[in-house]
């Protein structure tokens, strides 16, 4: 085990789902374009394409996690990089949207299961002491990804086309498999090779509530990602996407300064105080209409959620035993896709019916049950948990 967090497998690590995060949120940003220019897909079309992604991340994530507890980290990591990669060259020969279905569909196998992996070699690496702030910088690069993939992407396709982007994220793509290729995992982390394979293995009881705490949470967040753009408008925003990037800043201020914290007090005092900054963004953003609080709302939400996920993820890894953290992964990440997915349905359902400013002031209530939840059922459940594990 390493005493120092940034040592040189974790830089690498990072290094590699930074280059990942890049391929997929370029991807996403280009991907919808390209089917309705070159493809002259519709919206319906496009949308089951992007659709057999997150469907194929959410099935496939309860099995990665028996997977790396079963039969270890480096080689389902590695795997599952090379599947996510290869792909790239289908892209540049699939002229036909069910052909891209299927790419995307077995892209997202790979997604899935690369995600998980990386996050739980980042967690077997991280010095315990450093937890906190450790994954907060390793969800850090996420972020950052998810900032630069999309103008890469597009940049690629104003200034060359879409096969030079496609091969360009090739490229990314086996820089990453090569930095996590090179990572060294620990000696002392141990797998269970006689792990069967049922419901207990699949999904780690320890990790559950924490797992449904963030649901409720990002079903908030679900929403927002959806309708904050097309909210925008109606308000009189001339830039929307200005929105995404004071948001992303929010994200990257808070998920640099409060790992520490953490590490020193635990979850009670920064959970709540950044769901506290949730329900004030969302409240802000459904009642003062105009610019001046949509890029409020943005920077409040920004560092109150980027918080969110990795207090959790490094709750779950605290109390899960090491050979059953891929379990624990999977459920909290399981958890993250069925509250994205509920948020963009239920906060459609409920604009379609009222308005987009009733609807995110209802994600304000979402987040204060959240809140509560954490306080008076999660909360208490953890610190029992993490008395027995250090005894």
């Amino acid at each position: 085990m390493y005493k120092t967090l940034w040592n040189r497998d974790f830089i690498l690590l990072t290094l590699s789902n930074f280059l990942l995060c890049i391929t997929y949120y370029s991807l996403i940003s280009t991907l919808p374009v390209y089917l309705a220019d070159s493809l002259h897909a519709d919206k319906s079309a496009i949308g089951l394409v992007l659709a057999a992604y997150t469907i194929a991340s959410v099935t496939v994530r309860p099995v990665s996690g028996f997977a790396l507890d079963k039969f270890g980290r480096k080689m389902i990591l590695v795997s599952a990089l090379t599947l996510y990669s290869a792909l790239f060259i289908g892209y540049m020969f699939a002229l036909s949207i069910a052909l891209i279905t299927v790419l995307r569909f077995m892209q997202g196998l790979g997604w899935g299961i690369s995600t998980i992996s990386g996050s739980t070699v980042a967690v077997d690496i991280i010095p315990n002491e450093k937890r906190g702030e450790g994954i907060g910088f390793y969800t850090l690069s996420t972020t950052l990804g998810m900032s630069v993939g999309p103008v890469i992407g597009l940049l690629l396709v104003h200034h060359g086309s879409y096969l030079i982007m496609f091969a360009g994220m090739l490229v990314i793509s086996i820089i990453a498999i090569v930095c996590a290729g090179i990572v060294k995992i620990p000696q002392n982390i141990p797998h269970a090779a006689n792990m069967s394979f049922n419901l207990h293995n699949l999904f780690e009881p320890r990790a559950v509530l924490p797992s449904i705490n963030l649901l409720i949470i990002m079903t908030a967040y679900g929403g927002l990602l959806s309708f904050v753009a097309l909210y925008g408008k109606e308000i009189g925003v001339q830039d929307t996407s200005l929105f995404f990037l004071v948001f992303a800043a929010g994200i990257a201020i808070s998920r640099i300064t409060v790992g520490k914290t953490f590490d020193k007090s635990g979850p009670a005092v920064i959970l709540t105080f950044c769901l506290l900054l949730d329900i004030l963004g969302f409240a802000v953003l459904a009642l003062l209409k105009n610019p001046f609080g949509y890029f409020i709302s943005a920077i409040l939400i920004g560092f109150g959620n980027g918080v969110v996920f990795p207090v959790f993820q490094t709750m779950v890894n605290n109390v899960a035993e090491p050979a059953h953290r891929g379990a624990a992964n999977s459920t909290l990440y399981t958890a993250l896709d069925l509250g994205m997915g509920a948020g963009m349905i239920l906060i459609g359902f409920i604009s379609e019916h009222t308005s987009l400013s009733l609807a995110f002031l209802c994600c304000a209530v979402i987040c204060f049950v959240g809140l509560a939840f954490f306080r008076f059922r999660v909360l208490s459940d953890y610190l029992s948990k993490t008395l027995q594990t250090k005894h």
